[in-house]
């Protein structure tokens, strides 16, 4: 039951002593009963568990204005507000900053959060920027080679300016693709050369893109964009 996520391990045995869980139609009143759980029908207060190993893996389209954190002390909009997983705990792989939107991944596999963020996998993450202003070239350029932050100079980006017919003359929308994920990263970066971002949305992350979710929305990844998802962090199990 903790592996597919319904409860953690003591609320499991309490449910058991309590006879909320049958397996086959049998109350199962004793801890520790043997159980197949992918050809026995295990029931918890009567609702069936669906059980795949216990990995869950989703992509979120977050919306502006939700903290990125499994819970909040003030009651603030969080991003977990914006999925329902009832029977599996998931929990955000990275962050986005309370007023950054786009793709956001969910899953409890550590294993995979963890090369996913770790910043020796150099995992990319392609974000669009409008900021204030027209930097020009130069000012790009010092982004594709590595800009100074207080923490250290970044790994090189790669930089490239769109055209957007909704901004103003006074605004550039730029596709900025790193290989880090430091706080606030790219803000600091814009700032560094002068220009404020004044939105930001991140649309890919490894080889999983945002495409058309629609904002606030969520899906379950596929086999195939998992099995794609861990080979890009180096996982020779997918290779």
């Amino acid at each position: 039951m903790a592996d597919a996520g319904v409860c953690s391990r003591r609320q499991a045995k309490r449910m058991v002593a309590n006879g909320k869980v049958t397996v086959n139609g049998k109350v199962a009143d004793v801890g520790g009963l043997h159980i197949d759980p992918k050809n026995d029908d295990i029931k918890v207060n009567g609702e069936l568990i669906e059980y795949d190993g216990g990995k869950v893996y989703l992509m979120l389209n977050k919306l502006p204005g939700y903290l990125t954190t499994t819970s909040d002390p003030y009651d603030r909009d969080i991003v977990m507000d914006l999925i329902s997983t009832k029977r599996k705990r998931v929990y955000p792989v990275g962050r986005l900053d309370m007023d950054t939107e786009g793709l956001l991944i969910f899953t409890n596999d550590g294993a995979l959060s963890y090369r996913l963020t770790h910043p020796k996998h150099h995992v990319n993450k392609v974000y669009l920027a409008w900021v204030k202003g027209k930097p020009d070239e130069k000012k790009l350029n010092n982004l594709r080679k590595g800009i100074k932050l207080k923490d250290g100079i970044t790994l090189p980006a790669q930089v490239e300016r769109l055209e957007d017919k909704k901004s103003d003359d006074n605004t550039s929308l730029i596709k900025l693709t790193i290989y880090e994920g430091r706080k606030r990263q790219i803000k600091r970066m814009f700032s560094a050369i002068g220009h404020k971002v004044l939105r930001l949305r991140r649309i890919q992350m490894g080889p999983i893109s945002l495409g058309k979710l629609p904002p606030g929305e969520f899906r379950h990844l596929t086999k195939q964009e998992v099995k794609l998802l861990k080979k890009s962090t180096g996982d020779k199990n997918e290779e």
